[in-house]
């Protein structure tokens, strides 16, 4: 087979991670709603909830949006447990890792990003000075 007519394998799940390569991330922010349980038709349960980050100045700058609504779905069930004791306007951190999720909606098929929870801190309300 000639060079230009071979293919390239995509990577799976079996693919060995990049040397550096880290698929981890922390947000800090405030719970939109109330998180919801959902069970899929394959019988997983799934909680998600969003998590409203605010930008920083720089972004700000670029763009008149201040805030983004980040999608969290908790699978694991600790991490179904933990996402249910939230309420909504709960200060918290999560961490977990970046999934590429797909759905229909409307017969149009739709990607979108969200955090797959691996932990999750309440944090203390901030004191207003008044």
């Amino acid at each position: 087979m000639s060079e230009s007519t071979r293919t390239t394998k995509s990577p799976t799940r079996d693919t060995p991670p990049q040397p550096g390569a880290v698929n981890s991330v922390e947000l800090s922010g405030r719970v939109s709603a109330d998180p919801e349980s959902r069970t899929l038709p394959s019988g997983d349960e799934v909680v998600s909830f969003r998590v409203v980050v605010p930008r920083d100045a720089r972004a700000r700058r670029r763009s008149r949006q201040t805030v983004d609504t980040i999608e969290v779905s908790a699978w694991s069930a600790k991490a179904r447990r933990t996402a249910l004791r939230l309420s909504a306007g709960d200060e918290v951190t999560v961490t977990g890792q970046l999934r590429r999720r797909f759905r229909r909606s409307g017969g149009a098929p739709q990607s979108f990003v969200s955090v797959e929870l691996e932990a999750c801190v309440r944090r203390p309300p901030v004191a207003s000075s008044a």
